[in-house]
């Protein structure tokens, strides 16, 4: 219990400092572009009601969520096939690098073309940025599986799709997380990115059109909210890690004790 508390003690302690530095730096501002933060707190309630959250954080979410499960599943089974087979890596990889080095926001105006102006091109947009941190790290969490296990599980007939999921996946599993976790971030941005272009809901749009009307108090809240949603996206995240890697933790932990 005692540790809990410390930790949440640790977890509220920075983003309160920042707070209360904000309030102390904008409380005296006549600026039109930096109002209050008392002036931004009040405005929240009457911006965010029910309806806008449903008409407007809702679709965001759900487009995140859509893209980032493609680029999940497909940065995985990518990732495990060319991390698995050396050939395959060789003549990958150049053409990864290229990819990679081109930044997803570029792409939006050419996926337009190609998938129109509705969620799906928002979706394509937000997969195509959140793929490349978990295939890359998945690739290499494959190639850094043990050889020792390898020949092991060989030994004792593992083979197949067990050895995939027991052996590969279960050994990777630490690296491809390290790769999602990153990718959640990058799927943020591009989403309000995404929803600044050609969109009619979500919150990118709705910033912008608070910037466009000058309402510029509002557009301060929809960047709490996306700071907000950021946060409990991060906290959903590292319950499902520790749930699914508790087993590397609780190896990690002994590590230390023994150590």
């Amino acid at each position: 219990m005692r540790r809990t508390l410390v930790r949440l003690l640790f977890v509220v302690a920075l983003p309160a400092v920042l707070i209360a530095l904000w309030w102390l730096a904008s409380d005296s501002s006549t600026n039109v572009y930096w109002p209050p933060l008392r002036t931004i707190l009040k405005t929240f309630p009457d911006v965010w009601t029910g309806d806008r959250l449903r008409t407007d954080v809702l679709p965001s979410i759900l487009r995140l969520a859509a893209g980032y499960a493609t680029a999940a599943v497909v940065g995985v089974a990518l990732g495990t096939v060319i991390g698995s087979y050396r050939r395959v890596r060789a003549v990958c990889e150049p053409v990864l690098e290229f990819l990679r080095a081109v930044p997803p926001p570029v792409l939006v105006p050419v996926i337009m073309l190609f998938a129109g102006i509705g969620d799906t091109m928002k979706i394509v947009v937000i997969a195509s940025g959140c793929v490349w941190p978990v295939l890359l790290n998945t690739v290499e969490g494959v190639r850094a599986v043990d050889p020792v296990m390898k020949e092991t599980a060989l030994s004792y007939g593992v083979t197949g799709v067990a050895r995939l999921r027991s052996l590969v996946l279960r050994s990777a599993s630490p690296q491809i997380f390290a790769g999602l976790r990153q990718a959640l971030s990058i799927g943020i941005i591009l989403m309000v990115i995404s929803e600044m272009f050609a969109a009619t809901d979500g919150l990118g749009f709705t910033i912008v059109q608070f910037q466009r009307s000058f309402a510029i108090a509002d557009m301060w809240t929809g960047i709490l909210v996306l700071g907000i949603l950021g946060f409990l996206l991060s906290v959903v995240f590292q319950v499902v890690e520790r749930r699914v890697l508790g087993w590397y933790h609780g190896l990690r932990a002994a590590s230390r004790r023994s150590s």
